[in-house]
């Protein structure tokens, strides 16, 4: 059979779409996907996000073209997978990103995130913060105080005891300075701090003992929904079910080996003395 045009704003509607016109019940299609019709009715009404696998199996189940198949795989992968470049974040204001981080942030109740290169934006110092975003390439001075500003307000998140926090980061990151001595130790400072908030649990992965995994690149996992993952070039964003349990393990496996409570704070001190006087 033909596709009927893609012209829904989700995948389910359009595969929904397509099974009616092909007169065959979400039953029948489910069987020949080899899903429960249970799964499938969710994913046609947007209760849940189908992997590409799914969308292929529901697509040879309805035998539609190749050509529509195509289409469909490459809008399914699309939406469970997206990468925007930093140099189009800085084009529409990265103040403005750090407004969308902060809507995801607030519809999210388990935060996990790991870092290998800066104390994650939402333990910041205002100080920290600016010396960040005057990293090269460097910000304007009016842009960089908006989106330090942006990324201050996100922190108001962190008082809400409904929501729980769970940091991991590698000592080598206390020890980078990108910043005065002392605005470190304000910062390091500020860790400690925050580490005493009941929602908020900070796990630090020392230098010395057995790394689990090379600390490529650092992550946020939101619930269990999706993972935006920071690279050079990118920001990428995926909530394909596989790469969000991928960076899951990841995250257990550094953190199993992270110092946390009094022997984090203690850590945390030790590399704050270093930067004093």
């Amino acid at each position: 059979m033909g596709a009927a045009p893609l012209t829904t704003d989700s995948i389910g509607a359009a595969l929904r779409a397509l099974r009616e016109a092909s007169a065959l019940t979400g039953e029948a299609v489910a069987r020949r996907a080899s899903m429960s019709a249970a799964k499938l009715s969710k994913i046609e009404t947007g209760r849940a996000l189908p992997t590409v696998r799914d969308v292929e199996l529901i697509l040879s189940a309805l035998k539609v073209s190749e050509e529509a198949k195509e289409q469909l795989l490459t809008a399914a992968r699309a939406e469970v997978t997206e990468a925007t470049a930093w140099r189009l974040l800085r084009r529409m204001g990265p103040w403005k990103h750090q407004q969308a981080i902060r809507a995801i942030e607030k519809t999210t109740v388990t935060l996990r995130l790991f870092q290998g290169q800066l104390v994650p934006g939402l333990l910041q110092t205002p100080e920290y913060a600016t010396a960040v975003f005057s990293l090269p390439p460097a910000l304007p001075e009016e842009t960089r105080t908006r989106t330090v500003a942006a990324r201050l307000e996100r922190q108001a998140v962190l008082y809400e005891e409904s929501r729980a926090f769970h940091f991991v980061i590698c000592e080598h990151v206390l020890r980078w300075r990108i910043c005065e001595p002392a605005v470190m130790a304000v910062q390091l400072d500020r860790l400690v701090s925050l580490s005493r908030l009941p929602n908020v649990t900070i796990g630090v992965v020392p230098l010395t003992g057995r790394m689990p995994d090379f600390p490529m690149t650092c992550f946020s996992l939101h619930d269990d929904r999706l993972v935006m993952i920071e690279t050079f070039h990118s920001e990428i964003t995926t909530r394909d079910p596989k790469d969000v349990r991928l960076y899951l393990e990841t995250f257990e496996r550094f953190s199993a080996v992270a110092r946390y409570g009094d022997d984090m704070r203690a850590t945390v001190e030790g590399v704050r003395n270093g930067f004093l006087p």
